[in-house]
């Protein structure tokens, strides 16, 4: 197990929507769907771009790169369209009462 860091409140982020969050070397894209967290690697792995200014898709659990449009699935970082053909990393969240944590590697 890595480290463990808090991100946010549970409240600093609204339902259907991303926010990026630099915690050491990692940049973190921390998505919320109703209650659920989710936080996955912010850098679209086709070309250099954040995925948290992306448009999160909460009945297929993604998010979408705004610049060409591949989505990647919260759950398991996997490119669920092209032109992206690599994983983005994801990290494990726990949530200790308000507060929203990330496991690093």
């Amino acid at each position: 197990m890595g480290d463990v860091v808090r991100l946010c409140g549970r409240g600093d982020i609204d339902a259907a929507s991303a926010r990026r969050f630099e915690v050491g070397a990692h940049r973190i894209a921390l998505v919320r769907i109703g209650d659920d967290f989710y936080a996955i690697g912010d850098t679209c792995s086709h070309e250099d771009y954040s995925l948290s200014e992306g448009e999160v898709l909460t009945e297929e659990c993604e998010i979408e790169c705004w610049k060409h449009g591949s989505t990647f699935d919260l759950r398991t970082g996997e490119p669920q369209t092209l032109p992206a053909t690599k994983p983005v990393p994801v990290y494990t969240v726990r949530l200790e009462g308000d507060d929203v944590m990330v496991e690093l590697p």
